[in-house]
């Protein structure tokens, strides 16, 4: 502050001598004391005293930082001081928040208060907060503005939109220097184009790289007229949120309504858009309806032309007969069973019992012919 005479009120002079209030705020400390520290505060408001002789209608505040750069300006249709004159209760605020003399967020409520050190705003009661670099909006009933910390808090349920993006959660937290919205409690993010749902129990939300990512256990949705097409499962991951592209660690599965597959993995990378489910590290899909299991080093699967790509320890089993396949690599296409397998190629069924090995392979499981060729090709007749 530039003075203790309560410098924020602009053209009037109150010429009261004020002692400056130290808030113990801790840092920026962790996401659920921050939120705590916020819902104690809050609390602790509504129990103030304010003296109705220091009210002033059509009234702007200020603050600026120890450079003399503006921290935030807001207008309000009336403020009325405690009587410690230490905070300021504002109704109808509109105002800008600053970072290095520059406005980041237009924002706007029902009512707030202010504290005399110029440190922290309260804003209660439908907010709304525009960040003026890209576009995103967040919405909430309690905001904290904090701008020696470049942090706003949000509780008692937000919401953050951009572009084809909508979030919500039960809490959240928006650094504005690193550009990083943090959602916690049942969060759902949902895109468009096409429409899909990122669902966490906590999302950070990189605006600028325009990223989803969750340490948490994580489902991801896609839709096909406003059903559920596809629904994928991890441990943790991230969604890049321009290209749809989702990316899930650990334990990782994509259900698959149509044809029925399971895919799952260690890591897995699931094109959205493109419908391509593909990953680096061993892979298993599992067709229920056919009842093949088939597994891999690493492999790809278009689900717009049905076709599997398996590379590495190849296995496949199932079916009527029940078939086994072994290989090095191994195209597979799932409408017709047809296959290509190529390296050390293993071919075997049951019923008739049939054993045959040769460096390359081809045929159909439904049609029950397989061709075995590329070299010395062993047969063997199970009577």
């Amino acid at each position: 502050m530039r003075s203790k005479s309560w410098p924020w009120v602009n053209l009037l002079t109150l010429g009261l001598l004020i002692t400056t209030l130290t808030i113990v705020t801790g840092g920026c400390g962790n996401f659920n004391r921050a939120q705590k520290k916020l819902a104690e505060d809050t609390q602790s408001l509504e129990k103030e005293n304010f003296d109705t002789d220091l009210t002033f209608n059509a009234v702007t505040l200020e603050e600026f930082d120890k450079q003399g750069r503006l921290w935030w300006k807001v207008k309000a249709e009336q403020a009325s001081y405690s009587r410690d004159k230490k905070r300021a209760k504002i109704q109808k605020p509109k105002g800008e928040f600053y970072q290095d003399g520059k406005a980041i967020l237009k924002v706007s409520a029902d009512g707030g208060e202010i504290f005399q050190d110029g440190q922290r705003i309260f804003l209660r009661g439908n907010i709304k907060a525009v960040d003026t670099r890209d576009g995103l909006t967040m919405q909430g009933n309690e905001l904290e503005w904090r701008p020696r910390e470049d942090i706003v808090l949000i509780r008692n349920t937000v919401s953050g939109t951009r572009k084809n993006v909508k979030a919500s959660a039960q809490a959240g937290k928006y650094l504005t220097r690193k550009r990083r919205l943090e959602l916690e409690g049942k969060v759902v993010a949902e895109a468009q184009d096409p429409a899909a749902k990122f669902a966490a129990e906590r999302v950070v939300w990189l605006v600028e790289k325009q990223k989803l990512l969750s340490d948490r256990p994580l489902q991801v949705e896609r839709y096909e007229n406003k059903v559920v097409s596809d629904r994928a499962t991890a441990a943790s991951g991230e969604m890049d949120i321009k290209t749809q592209v989702v990316t899930l660690k650990q334990t990782a599965q994509v259900s698959i309504t149509n044809p029925p597959l399971q895919v799952s993995g260690n890591q897995v990378l699931w094109r959205i858009k493109e419908r391509i489910i593909s990953s680096t590290q061993p892979i298993t899909i599992v067709n229920s309806r056919e009842g093949f299991t088939l597994v891999g080093n690493q492999g790809d699967l278009n689900l717009n032309t049905k076709i599997l790509n398996l590379v590495g320890n190849v296995n496949g089993s199932g079916g009527p007969r029940q078939s086994f396949v072994k290989a090095d690599r191994l195209v597979w296409n799932l409408d017709t069973q047809a296959f290509e397998a190529d390296g050390n190629v293993t071919y075997r069924q049951a019923t008739p019992p049939l054993n045959v090995s040769g460096p390359k392979a081809t045929g159909g499981i439904k049609d029950q012919q397989v061709i075995v060729s590329g070299g010395r090709v062993v047969t063997e007749f199970i009577p």
